[in-house]
């Protein structure tokens, strides 16, 4: 203001022109100053206004994940929250969707098992190769939500939470002595000196056979754990190590300093923290394969007639295009129909009756084109596990078949998946234990104990074999043993029949149990793939596009009907003056369970469950092909 009115008594046109210059230059310089604040505020709301448009997926993963489909969707609707297949498909779906630049994982109470972590694992990964960001969330970390956070770009503890990763421990017990007290022998027999399945009633120790098995399978499970920590969290070898001894227990703050997590955020502040850091980008857990209309509320009236209408209407497993057919074998293989466990609880298994029908229906049908079959079991009845191995082969002879290994495919679960064209496995399945077992409990001890009188009656040549006071005969263990042969020499030819110059018997069988990881070395399996992964390698063999095929469960969901019979068998067998005894019982079994359950924790129940039942099948089948211990993880 002060120059202009001195510009303004000055009597020179010079003083007048360097005003009119300086006021030429001062318009541009505001102009040039608009345009650049503009572009600034043009890009910010660009940046802002492209955030608006995209999306943060967020994913909770709560509980265990089964790995069939829900036997009640077709009543209730899909849950894609409640199965394995269902949360992969919720982060193919956020690597595939330009509108998400970063996932956010929220565990808390992950109960997964180790095949199951490293399918989920797979499936981070591939949202990271697709290039966007992905954080893990959880109050703390345990071991599993520790390796599952080192398949993320982030890791973040709630403050006051604790790391512990105090390493991998393996209990076995033993319990000949303990037997003996109460006047109980356990008479074994097994082929395959790395066995083992006959060790833990049968004697103190466990033999060096079975150390030697049990522990090279153990190191490369860590060495795998270790790997994947190194990995994610981009540890050399003396990191490594440092975190290890301190990461046994350690709380937030020093988890951050030794790099085991990256920072701390309050878990009422995580969702606003993401949102900030894309500014304007939304919150949204809808991902995957999510079907509108599927699922019913029972809050309206309408809802409650949709809901019986479906139920009594039954399941449509109707097949309408090409199809890749899906099988379980899941829990110990049977002689029978399959169980999917009592309402109470109790062990599921797989029964090769099921199995069997629906490989007919699978073979029949010339618009199945494929089929991916999905192994969970430690073996069980060696005669079951023949028949599932005849129809896999005779569905072989038409289209593809392919395995998926869990958990676990050994004995008899391997014998089942060596019926396949190609066998694929996580890192850390436990595959193989070619191998037979049988054997008895001798009681006559333990009822002189309790002066309990037997008198023996016996009519036949071998009548004597199930004798439950005297152990077996020189005569009976050597017919036992000549069948256990045949049954293992058996299983060996179909090894080699369908791994053919791959593999070496005498390297791989005898017992002998190998990660997954280990198969593909030794020729066992053919690669690394997750379930999905196997079915979509199927669906290129078959020739089938993406889209142009639909995958479907065989045998299909249980009408209403079945579902009772199976959870109150006492009802297609009682009459009503039985049913509270039959309740009874069935509870008693719960109970004994829920006490088991809570001993061995929910995530290894399953396998306790499945190798319990793999053993109890010796009272009523003289040779068995089950996996020889039940491996608590801690």
């Amino acid at each position: 203001m002060n120059i202009e009115m001195t510009n303004q008594r000055g009597s020179g046109n010079p003083i007048l022109r360097r005003h009119r210059s300086t006021a030429g230059a001062g318009r541009i310089t505001r102009i040039l100053a608009a345009v650049t604040m503009l572009g600034i505020a043009l890009c910010c709301t660009l940046s802002t206004a492209a955030y608006a448009d995209e999306a943060i997926g967020w994913v909770t993963l709560d509980g265990p994940l089964m790995e069939k489909p829900d036997p009640f969707a077709w009543i209730v609707g899909e849950d894609p929250d409640g199965t394995l297949a269902g949360v992969v498909s919720k982060f193919d779906d956020a690597a595939s969707r330009r509108d998400m630049p970063a996932v956010m994982i929220h565990l808390k109470d992950v109960q997964l098992n180790r095949s199951q972590m490293q399918t989920i694992g797979e499936a981070i990964q591939r949202v990271r190769d697709a290039g966007k960001e992905v954080s893990v969330f959880a109050t703390n970390y345990g071991p599993g939500e520790l390796l599952l956070g080192c398949y993320a770009d982030r890791i973040i503890i709630q403050p006051g939470g604790i790391v512990s990763f105090p390493g991998m421990y393996v209990e076995e017990m033993f319990l000949a002595d303990t037997l003996g007290l109460i006047g109980i022998k356990a008479d074994m027999l097994q082929v395959g000196d790395y066995k083992g399945a006959s060790e833990q009633m049968a004697r103190s120790t466990p033999s060096p056979e079975w150390s030697e098995n049990i522990d090279r399978l153990l190191d490369d499970l860590w060495d795998q754990m270790c790997e994947q920590i190194a990995t994610g969290r981009d540890f050399d070898d003396a990191e490594l190590d440092h975190a290890l001894r301190q990461g046994w227990l350690a709380p937030w703050d020093r988890a951050i300093d030794i790099g085991l997590v990256d920072e701390a955020i309050d878990i009422v502040d995580l969702t606003d923290r993401i949102s900030d850091e894309y500014a304007g980008a939304r919150i949204t857990q809808t991902l995957g394969d999510v079907r509108a209309g599927d699922s019913i509320s029972l809050g309206e009236f309408s809802e409650v007639m949709k809901f019986y209408s479906r139920l009594f209407a039954g399941p449509d497993h109707t097949i309408r295009r090409n199809t890749i057919a899906v099988v379980y074998i899941d829990g110990t293989i049977i002689d029978g129909e399959s169980t999917q466990g009592g309402l109470f609880g109790g062990g599921e298994s797989t029964g090769d009756r099921t199995v069997r029908k629906a490989l007919k229906t699978i073979e029949d049908d010339d618009r199945i084109k494929g089929l991916v079959v999905r192994i969970n079991s430690p073996g069980g009845s060696a005669i079951a596990s023949e028949m599932i191995w005849q129809g896999l082969r005779r569905v072989a002879e038409h289209k593809p078949v392919f395995i998926s290994i869990g958990t676990m495919a050994a004995s008899g679960g391997y014998y089942c998946a060596v019926g396949g064209d190609r066998i694929y496995v996580d890192p850390g399945s436990i595959v193989g234990s070619i191998g037979v077992v049988s054997g008895k409990l001798v009681m006559g001890g333990l009822y002189d104990k309790l002066k309990v009188g037997i008198t023996p009656r016996a009519r036949g040549p071998m009548a004597h074999l199930n004798s439950s006071t005297e152990p077996f005969s020189p005569h009976e263990r050597e017919a036992l043993e000549s069948w256990m042969v045949e049954v293992y020499d058996l299983f060996a030819n179909h090894v080699k029949q369908a791994r053919g110059s791959r593999v070496d018997l005498d390297d791989i069988a005898e017992g002998r149990l190998f990660t997954g990881r280990q198969a593909i070395d030794n020729g066992m399996a053919d690669g690394i793939a997750d379930f999905t992964e196997t079915v979509s390698m199927l669906a290129d063999e078959a020739g089938l596009i993406d889209g142009t095929y639909d995958v479907m469960t065989f045998p299909g969901p249980q009408s209403f009907e079945d579902m009772i019979e199976q959870m109150f068998p006492f009802l297609a067998q009682a009459g009503m003056r039985d049913i509270p005894a039959a309740l009874g019982r069935d509870l008693g079994v719960a109970a004994v369970d829920g006490v088991l359950r809570q001993i061995v924790g929910p995530d290894q129940w399953g396998e306790v469950s499945n190798a319990l039942n793999g053993l109890m099948l010796l009272q009523q089948e003289p040779v068995v092909l089950v996996a020889p211990r039940i491996l608590i993880f801690k």
